[in-house]
């Protein structure tokens, strides 16, 4: 019988440190996707409509909106310097970083996420419930992709 006892059942230390590493990308982790909501919020932070915002700023790849990306730059096109240029209207993926559910295994988090971000270890000590409802609301969001 496998063990389903989460690696993070005592918590897991994370304080963003600003360092703009997770704005960049790590190989299959490219692509910034949005929900409808996130699009509305870009397009309302930056005072255009959203049907503006999603023609400039955002492709569609199998059938989920996302940032578009410049193949000679990982960074993403809202980074200026090492901080968010758009931070009140990042997008949900970005409010749910680190705790993904692709990286929320022992393995995964070594190698994904405290490889490159300075934050692991540092500042608060999220409870697994924290951890779960991030998650959950990640997934929430994740349904609304593609729409």
């Amino acid at each position: 019988m496998p063990n389903t006892e989460k690696f993070y059942k005592d918590g897991l230390r994370f304080e963003c440190q600003g360092s703009g590493k997770c704005c960049t990308s790590h190989g299959e982790f490219g692509f910034v996707f949005l929900t409808p909501e996130d699009r509305r919020r870009f397009a309302d932070h930056l005072k255009i409509t959203t049907r503006d915002f999603t023609m400039k700023y955002c492709d569609r790849t199998n059938g989920v909106w996302h940032l578009k990306e410049d193949p000679k730059n990982p960074d993403c096109m809202f980074l200026e310097g090492k901080r968010c240029g758009v931070y009140k209207a990042r997008p949900s993926q970005c409010r749910t970083w680190p705790f993904w559910k692709e990286v929320m295994n022992a393995k995964s988090w070594a190698k994904d996420v405290a490889a490159f971000c300075p934050g692991v270890g540092k500042g608060k000590l999220w409870s697994e419930k924290e951890i779960d409802s991030v998650l959950a609301a990640e997934n929430a969001s994740e349904k609304r992709l593609g729409k």
